[in-house]
């Protein structure tokens, strides 16, 4: 069934939310249980429609996969098929993931090249490009990739492109060369806490890596990986969207469980604009509304990262001057803006570059998602529009943010999710 989500701006949120898992750490974790054949156990994992993807995709493959209790899965990868079909790999790109993995246990993978948001083009060539460079032997036909590693060894491998380094593409080496003979080092490798959390869980597995968190990882090929159990670090994007949840509202948020390490450009981008930010030990608190403009750039790890730039522009709506968002990952990330337009706001895009003219009061609209981030930046920016705002295509949210509107309820917010049905007349969803 589909379902909107039907908010009333107005409600000053205040209040403390707990981090939940963070997505993009869980989903290359669960490919990396293909790795053993003993059992793996994971703690903290968010319950999100691609995380439940991901295990349908992992069940295909052959393997075992339980879950005793909410945030716990238990992996076992006895017995592996290597060919993953389009029909699942289709509705994520994450699942790309599983080629380091497939190819590090069974030396040999076949997947459909895959699906995810529509955010603008994101190639897989990095990631084939460096299973190359390892000397696998990769060919593409008829939207189908084939990797035969029987003859791969460690090398150097250099994972930067256009944007930068690729997490999903180191992530994926990473997996690959702990399996594979002789030292891998991985130049440009990406620096995200997520591919820390990966490495920190390879290693429990009995990998040998050093570097991570560095642009260069090495890793020495093992003949056979370990079980071992693991908790998921906190979702650092989820993080910087409940404080800006609070900040948006003139309120005051604080999110427990979180790592202010993880957010250090977002949390500065967040004081530069004049919002009141408290850290310590496992929290971040955030109070107060923006008072000035800011000029943001995404970037790789450290830098600011592309999947708290919607959120960041629904908050930059409130400073009655002038700030730019400039898009270096994904220079077409910005079809938000269109439908922020559609509740009153000013916002010039011009290619990589959008400019957001702000201080004008936004009005609750219809309004429709194109991506994860896209949706939340949506029902934040409702959280302050005059009147009531229905966000479609909530299948979005479910993807990245466990239980977001019953959490941002908790904290204040007139927010709830109702059947597709209820839109008012001629506001139907397609």
């Amino acid at each position: 069934m589909l379902e909107v989500a039907h908010i009333h701006g107005g409600p000053v949120l205040r209040g403390v939310v707990r981090a939940a898992g963070a997505k993009n750490a869980a989903l290359p974790i669960l490919a990396a249980a293909l790795l053993t054949e003993e059992v793996v156990t994971l703690r903290g994992v968010p319950d999100l429609s691609d995380v439940r993807f991901m295990a349908e995709i992992l069940r295909h493959q052959g393997a075992e996969v339980a879950q005793p209790e909410p945030g716990t899965w238990v992996i076992r990868a006895a017995a592996l098929t290597h060919r993953t079909p389009y029909d699942l790999v289709r509705k994520m790109r994450a699942s790309v993931c599983l080629l380091g993995a497939l190819v590090g246990r069974l030396r040999r993978a076949e997947m459909a090249i895959p699906g995810g948001c529509v955010i603008g083009p994101r190639p897989i060539d990095l990631h084939l490009r460096g299973l190359e460079a390892l000397g696998c032997a990769v060919g593409s036909e008829g939207g189908l990739v084939r990797v035969d590693a029987a003859d791969a060894r460690g090398t150097d491998v250099d994972m930067g492109g256009p944007m930068g380094s690729t997490v999903l593409g180191t992530a994926n080496l990473v997996m690959a060369a702990t399996l594979t003979p002789g030292v891998t080092r991985i130049l440009t490798a990406a620096r995200e806490p997520e591919v820390v959390d990966l490495c920190a869980l390879l290693t429990k597995m009995g990998a040998r890596i050093a570097g991570q968190g560095t642009g260069t990882i090495v890793v020495e090929g093992v003949a056979a990986l370990r079980g071992c159990e693991h908790t998921i670090i906190p979702d650092r994007i989820e993080v910087g969207t409940y404080l800006v949840a609070g900040a948006i509202t003139g309120g005051d948020v604080t999110v427990q469980g979180a790592e202010p390490d993880h957010l250090g450009a977002f949390l500065d981008k967040l004081r530069e604009a004049g919002v009141s930010v408290e850290t310590g030990p496992g929290f971040i608190r955030a109070h107060g509304r923006p008072t000035r403009p800011v000029d943001i750039v995404t970037a790789p790890h450290p830098g600011f990262p592309t999947d708290l730039q919607a959120q960041f522009m629904a908050l930059q709506l409130l400073v009655p001057a002038r700030s730019t968002f400039t898009e270096k990952v994904y220079p077409a990330r910005f079809m938000h803006a269109a439908e922020l337009q559609r509740m009153g706001a000013d916002i010039a895009v011009e290619g990589a570059v959008a400019s957001v003219h702000g201080g004008k009061p936004l009005s609750g609209a219809p309004v429709m998602a194109s991506d994860l981030r896209a949706s939340a930046a949506l029902i934040l920016a409702a959280l302050t529009a005059k009147g009531e705002t229905w966000v479609q295509r909530l299948y979005h949210l479910d993807r990245g943010y466990e239980r977001f509107e019953e959490r941002l309820r908790a904290l204040g917010a007139d927010v709830v999710r109702r059947p597709a049905a209820d839109l008012p007349k001629g506001f139907a969803e397609d």
